[in-house]
């Protein structure tokens, strides 16, 4: 098979009929009928599963996967991947934010480039103050943290090889950090910049990129570890200087040292320093748990298709 387009419904109920007509006319303009199109049904509790299971009972070239409850973006969208069988895959979001007809521009830029990948960036991030401070902020920190040369402002659509997915899916962790995962397979990868549709309210809380910035640092940098002993040894190094200063003004001045208030600051400053690098060491600790336990990335409920509506 040529090509395959894997896209993930959550809340995608107003997108998908005109998703899937836009996306096959920009895949058969690609490879005629040498293809495939893939819905991962993210427990999306509006009737979009309802809409794509009639479109695979029309149309042989779908697949809808049904998953057993909502697991997560960028489980559903590893789970597509890993179902696909194109010799090209073009991961894309489905509420049209992103453009179906983009996948020509990619693939010329693909095959003009030599490369395997082609992934989208957004020329300026979409949305309020606040969605591109956020979205500042999150890669400060991360390439802070991850000492990654990481693409700003990245979306979902992206065209990749065959070779490059497989080796994507080699990665078998459950707490999953797409953006770190997609750098790290490595591959000459090239990014083509876009301008990204405001079509849908973000279903992206400020909790979810929050959480999703912890666990992408977590997922592939222990600095924030090291950090904590340097941080101790600096508490350490104070503390001695501070009590040499007292013990020589007593020594020599005999004033012994005063101040409830400097004592009770100290003591809620260490008391917070110590329970913030425990709650970092937790959440390593809490990866480790998560990793071990080998529990699936997803659960599917039912694969739907035209042919056979298996």
């Amino acid at each position: 098979m040529k090509l395959s387009i894997v896209t993930t419904l959550y809340y995608s109920a107003p997108y998908i009929t005109e998703f899937y007509h836009r996306a096959t006319k920009a895949a058969a303009s690609y490879c005629d009928d040498n293809y495939e199109i893939i819905f991962v049904n993210d427990g999306s509790p509006d009737n979009s599963l309802d809409l794509a299971i009639e479109l695979a009972e029309q149309d042989s070239h779908v697949d809808v996967i049904d998953l057993s409850r909502n697991f997560g973006h960028h489980q559903a969208i590893l789970t597509g991947l890993a179902h696909s069988k194109g010799d090209e895959v073009f991961l894309i979001d489905s509420d049209l934010e992103e453009e179906p007809e983009w996948l020509a521009d990619f693939a010329n830029e693909k095959t003009k480039a030599s490369c395997d990948v082609i992934f989208g960036v957004q020329k300026s991030r979409k949305g309020g103050w606040f969605e591109k401070f956020s979205g500042w902020f999150f890669y400060k920190v991360y390439d802070a943290f991850t000492g990654f040369d990481f693409q700003k402002n990245l979306i979902t659509a992206r065209l990749m090889s065959r070779r490059y997915l497989n080796s994507l899916l080699l990665h078998d962790e459950r707490e999953i950090a797409l953006g770190g995962l997609y750098y790290i397979t490595g591959y000459q990868q090239k990014p083509y910049y876009i301008t990204k549709h405001d079509t849908s309210d973000s279903t992206y809380s400020f909790r979810s990129k929050l959480s999703l910035l912890v666990n992408s640092i977590a997922s592939f940098s222990s600095k924030p570890l090291v950090s904590i002993f340097f941080l101790g040894l600096i508490v350490l190094s104070l503390s001695i200087l501070i009590s040499l200063y007292f013990t020589i003004n007593v020594l020599l001045f005999g004033a012994p040292p005063s101040g409830w208030t400097s004592l009770i600051v100290s003591v809620w400053a260490l008391g917070g320093l110590i329970i913030s690098c425990i709650g970092i060491v937790g959440f390593y600790v809490s990866k480790i748990y998560s990793e071990t336990k080998q529990r699936p990335k997803t659960i599917i409920r039912h694969i739907y298709n035209g042919k056979d509506n298996a």
